[in-house]
């Protein structure tokens, strides 16, 4: 079976790439220079060329805070990029895999966000990861939307390789302890993917490893792990000043991912050991 995969140089298009590969897929991985997905009869042509059954799209402008600044960019990539890829996929019969985000939630509730509860975001970057979510939902039946929160992995700079640059250079370090999500591993997000579209049963998903923290908790812990003493120091969401609304609560509910492909994700606390275990291993 061919699979188009979108964003494929990226964090999570590498572990994409690689476990599609691994399940015996025919792989079209596509980067940014091989396929820009803002361009609609670009996509028609090399989605029509290829005539894969899925395409899992890792294509996104990530850039928070800059999104605030150049929302354009941010809309074309994260909301007419899917827009197109929907597009491209019903006029082929193909199914779509989105990935999209918790910022699409504006962070307000007590409890963890369901695939049932109304996204409100609070910044550009997810708004646009909204519109694009829209855009799949209202075009295409045959498309799975996933929501993640906090990738780490080895195929790009992520949060745990921030914390250890930072860890180098011996000064103290502030880290927010106010904002609560589920950081996730690129590695086993790509696994639930694949065994999601075997399922044919598509739809909205929340898919991140287990357990809630604080990127405060989520540092603290990268650096016990890694036996290096730095001095952290907790702080609130209002002592950094950053050009995009945070929201601060944003862990997802997985249901009803285990009653679709039988299993949850690892808690994240394992899926850091697993990481750090390949990082020490390059």
């Amino acid at each position: 079976m061919k699979v188009l995969i979108t964003g494929a140089s990226g964090m999570l298009g590498t572990d994409m790439v690689a476990e599609f590969h691994r399940r015996g897929f025919a792989v079209a991985a596509m980067d940014r220079n091989s396929l820009d997905i803002t361009v609609l009869e670009q996509v028609r042509r090399v989605v029509g060329d290829i005539s894969p059954r899925i395409i899992v799209n890792c294509a996104a402008y990530t850039d928070v805070d800059k999104a605030e600044s150049e929302p354009f960019k941010a809309y074309l990539v994260n909301g007419l990029g899917p827009r197109n890829l929907a597009l491209a996929c019903a006029e082929i019969g193909a199914s779509l895999v989105q990935i999209s985000s918790d910022y699409v939630f504006d962070g307000r509730l007590n409890r963890p966000w369901g695939v049932y509860d109304y996204p409100r975001p609070q910044n550009v970057y997810g708004a646009s990861k909204l519109w694009g979510e829209r855009a799949v939902l209202d075009l295409l039946k045959s498309s799975y939307l996933i929501r993640t929160s906090w990738l780490f992995g080895l195929g790009g700079k992520n949060f745990v390789f921030k914390m250890l640059a930072l860890g180098r250079s011996g000064k103290p370090i502030k880290v927010v302890n106010d904002q609560f999500g589920r950081p996730t591993y690129t590695e086993d997000l790509a696994r639930a993917v694949a065994d999601l579209v075997q399922t044919r049963c598509y739809g909205v998903y929340h898919v991140t490893n287990q357990n809630l923290t604080t990127w405060f908790k989520f540092a603290e812990l990268i650096f016990i792990k890694c036996c290096q003493d730095v001095e952290l120091i907790p702080c609130s969401t209002r002592d950094f000043k950053c050009n995009a609304r945070r929201p601060g609560y944003t862990v997802l509910d997985p249901f009803p991912l285990q009653e679709t492909i039988g299993y949850l994700l690892p808690r994240w606390e394992d899926a850091l050991d697993r990481y750090l275990a390949k990082i020490r291993g390059a």
